[in-house]
């Protein structure tokens, strides 16, 4: 079992928790996940890793409440204990001194985005960060991807911060105004998949993470498939970053849906019991 030393809840429908793993933590690097089981009977789900701490040996996670097992988690505290949590998987963010980089975060993706920026500056990379997020109220770690980054912009949907628009709109004007050397972006695959139209023009390399539909996370079920450059690649062990502009971007959308129809037939049977008596379940 693995230990909620902290949970916390950073707006109405997005969480911060943090487990005890040392033998993950030991192990852990920026851009790599971890997949997770609330109990014995519960889905395995992929979180990419926000934070860890080799000497605590604790690995912190950021999440939304979007589907079943998510709101499974949302209902634990600290002190409560995850059936299985495994890590750290996929391969690890390919930390070099690139020069100027520009890393994105939309949402949930602002989580994944801080491990990278901190190890791209330790490398000696000027950074450029871009965070966004509908609206005020689910905008979150500013201030720790400040301290990292050279220059932090900020959006929000709706206009109740930073700029009214989306990252996009951001980063559009950081490369009108100077060389950049390369970009990541972490977020809804639709923002991916922009940041990947507006870099091709001027060719900069684009790494995007993909963290679709995953179900054993060593390959073999092949459920978290990604077309690279023609050739099946699998997120869990080949990515989960892959070079933005190799990607199959209409195959990659039209896979979300997968199993839609499943999920919301879960999520109806969580609301007829109540909000979190998924748990005592």
């Amino acid at each position: 079992m693995y230990r909620i030393t902290q949970k916390k809840e950073l707006s109405p429908t997005i969480h911060l928790m943090v487990v005890e793993a040392p033998d993950v933590a030991a192990k852990a690097k920026a851009g790599q996940f971890i997949i997770l089981k609330v109990d014995d009977k519960g889905e395995r789900v992929p979180l990419t890793i926000a934070d860890y701490d080799s000497k605590a040996g604790t690995i912190t996670c950021i999440f939304q409440e979007v589907g079943y097992t998510t709101k499974q988690l949302a209902c634990l505290q600290q002190g409560d204990a995850l059936s299985s949590f495994v890590g750290p998987l996929g391969r690890p963010t390919e930390i070099k001194n690139y020069g100027r980089v520009v890393i994105i975060g939309g949402g949930v993706g602002i989580a994944p985005a801080f491990p990278i920026a901190r190890s791209l500056k330790a490398a000696g990379n000027s950074i450029i960060s871009i965070i966004g997020a509908r609206s005020k109220e689910i905008l979150f770690w500013e201030d720790r991807l400040q301290q990292y980054s050279d220059r932090l912009l900020v959006s929000t949907d709706d206009g109740s911060y930073g700029h009214h628009g989306f990252v996009t709109d951001l980063l559009q004007q950081v490369l009108a105004q100077e060389k950049i050397d390369r970009v990541w972006a972490i977020g809804p695959t639709v923002m991916m998949r922009y940041v990947a139209q507006i870099t091709k023009t001027d060719n900069i390399p684009t790494i995007v993470s993909m963290n679709p539909i995953m179900v054993d996370g060593t390959g073999m079920c092949g459920a978290c498939r990604v077309s690279v450059n023609g050739e099946t690649k699998f997120a869990c062990i080949d990515g989960p970053e892959f070079d933005a502009h190799s990607i199959d971007w209409d195959l990659a959308c039209s896979r979300l849906n997968t199993y839609k129809e499943q999920e919301q037939e879960a999520l109806a049977r969580i609301e007829e019991g109540g909000r979190c008596r998924c748990h005592s379940n």
